[in-house]
């Protein structure tokens, strides 16, 4: 299929206004589609749209909450009075946490688990009667290689990442059949603003950056995205570490665990000699009264 495959299609992208959300939008729209747009940056979201407009895409930006249901709803059904049916649903939008996972509030796993996976779900289950009215749509989810292989102080990321790619194959397992482009992107580690406001388990700890040597830019991401959409491919691993390391968690398991386990005789060591003796309780004797 040629470059131009999305000309006159109708798109709406979540998370577009930073990362690689802005750049599939961008990208959408130097090959001719036309964009909706969905962010809770206002500021980033009129920057993006003030550049599409420089191209002379036709595209709109509005705020929308993902953790808040009725505003998904709100959205889409204004999305669909102005514009009528999409052929393209990128569900983007995401957020993260790193720290021990017992250090993580109740308030925090909802947010995160409702932006990065209960969001996506509710907008394909509300767009799907239009988009199987349509030829060629397509769905792309992006998920991470976070939702592939664990490591440790993700425990929340991995958990609606992993759900976000069963989500993706079942999707594409019921609805392929029937014509629907649905695909699985999966990046490695990424520059994006994302590590500017990752929260942690401890005010005064900031999350790791990944080297430079290891990442990739959101502007190759989208076009790896976008041509593999075309292609209808199942699943798309981006960076050679993410693939290193998705293809050692398939063919090693073991080696993987090794590793997220390494120290784990020396910790239990130093519990069990800081651990106070048990002391044996006084004998009870339980019977009837006389």
């Amino acid at each position: 299929m040629s470059r131009r495959h999305y000309e006159g299609r109708k798109a709406l992208v979540t998370g577009a206004a930073s990362g690689i959300g802005r750049s599939i939008a961008m990208e959408l729209a130097r090959q001719g589609a036309d964009v909706y747009m969905l962010d809770v940056d206002v500021a980033g979201l009129e920057d993006v749209l003030l550049e599409m407009r420089a191209l002379g895409a036709c595209a709109v930006a509005e705020y929308c909450d993902l953790t808040r249901p009725q505003e998904i709803t709100n959205a889409l059904n204004t999305m669909q009075y102005r514009w009528g049916p999409i052929d393209v649903l990128v569900n983007n939008a995401g957020i993260g946490f790193y720290g021990p996972t017992e250090t993580m509030s109740a308030e925090m796993w909802h947010r995160l688990t409702s932006v990065n996976l209960l969001a996506p779900i509710q907008i394909t289950r509300e767009l799907l009667p239009s988009l199987m009215d349509r030829p060629d749509v397509c769905v792309l989810n992006v998920c991470s290689v976070y939702g592939l292989v664990a490591g440790p102080r993700y425990t929340a990321y991995h958990t609606s990442k992993f759900g976000l790619v069963g989500f993706t194959d079942a999707l594409r397992a019921e609805y392929g059949r029937r014509g629907m482009n649905v695909t699985a992107l999966c990046p490695g580690t990424v520059m994006t603003p994302m590590y500017d406001h990752y929260p942690t388990g401890r005010p005064d700890q900031e999350a790791p950056r990944p080297p430079r040597w290891l990442s990739t830019t959101p502007d190759r991401v989208a076009r790896i995205a976008l041509k593999s959409v075309r292609r209808n491919k199942r699943r798309v691993v981006v960076t050679p570490a993410a693939h290193a390391v998705h293809t050692l968690n398939r063919l090693a398991p073991w080696l993987v665990d090794f590793v997220n386990q390494f120290g784990r005789w020396k910790k239990l060591r130093k519990l069990r000699a800081q651990a106070k003796p048990v002391q044996p309780s006084e004998p009870r004797v339980v019977g009837r009264a006389a």
